[in-house]
C-alpha cells in the first residue's frame, strides 16, 4: 500500500472530551485532516517541542531520545498503520547500523518522538480515507498552531491583555517561572510576547 506523508498543522483542547486535546495532522499536498485525540501529557510533550522550549529536566519522550542515540537508535519514520474503534495504532521505524526495526507505540507517543528526531510522519490511503476531514478552506485556522479553548474566549483576552500589561523584565521573570512549573501553554504566550517586543 502507498504511504501518504502527513505533518502536524494544529493542537488544540478537545471540544469532546473532557482534558483531552485533539492533534490535527495534514496530507502534504492535499486538503484532508486526520484529527487524533490525544492525552494532556502527550500534548504537552508535543507543543514544548514544536515551539523550541527546553524544559529545566529532560521529559519522558527527552530521554526516550537521549537513551536512543547514545546507543545510535535513529528513529526514520512514525507510521500510522491501522485504526480499529477509533483508535490509531502506530509504530516507530528505527534504524541501528542499518538494521531496521519496528517498534509498536501509542500514536501520541510516536508523534511526540518523531518531532524529537524531526522524522516524517505517513499514514496510508485507506486510514485517511476513512477517517479523514475535508478542508475546503485550506486557508483557514487549521494551519495555525493553537491551543486555546474555544468555549473561554473571555479568559483567553483577559490573559492576553494581562500579558502585554507587563515590562519586559516581568515577562521574562514570569517566562522563567512558567518553565520551571512546566506550564508550557503560558510560557508560549510569554516567549512570543517577548519575541514581539524585542524584534
Amino acid at each position: 500500500m502507498e504511504k501518504v506523508k502527513l505533518e502536524i498543522v494544529g493542537l488544540s483542547y478537545s471540544q469532546t472530551q473532557s482534558g483531552a486535546y485533539a492533534l490535527v495532522l495534514s496530507e502534504v499536498n492535499g486538503k484532508r485532516r486526520l484529527p487524533i485525540i490525544i492525552g494532556g501529557f502527550e500534548a504537552q510533550a508535543i507543543a514544548i517541542e514544536l515551539e523550541k522550549m527546553t524544559p529545566t529536566r529532560p521529559l519522558t519522550h527527552d530521554l526516550f531520545k537521549n537513551f536512543a542515540l547514545a546507543y545510535d537508535i535513529n528513529i526514520k519514520e512514525i507510521v500510522i498503520y491501522n485504526l480499529v474503534e477509533g483508535i490509531f495504532y502506530s509504530k516507530l521505524i528505527c534504524e541501528k547500523e542499518g538494521v531496521i526495526t519496528e517498534i509498536d507505540a501509542r500514536t501520541s507517543d510516536a508523534i511526540a518522538l518523531g518531532v524529537r528526531f524531526n522524522c516524517p510522519v505517513f499514514t496510508f490511503e485507506s486510514i485517511l480515507s476513512s477517517a479523514g476531514v475535508q478542508l475546503d478552506d485550506p486557508d483557514g485556522d487549521g494551519d495555525a498552531f493553537a491551543m486555546s479553548d474555544m468555549d473561554d474566549e473571555d479568559k483567553e483576552v483577559e490573559e492576553k491583555d494581562e500579558i502585554k500589561s507587563l515590562s519586559l523584565s516581568d515577562l521574562e521573570q514570569k517566562l522563567n517561572e512558567a518553565i520551571e512549573k512546566e506550564d508550557y501553554e503560558l510560557a508560549s504566550k510569554l516567549r512570543d510576547e517577548i519575541n514581539k517586543r524585542t524584534s
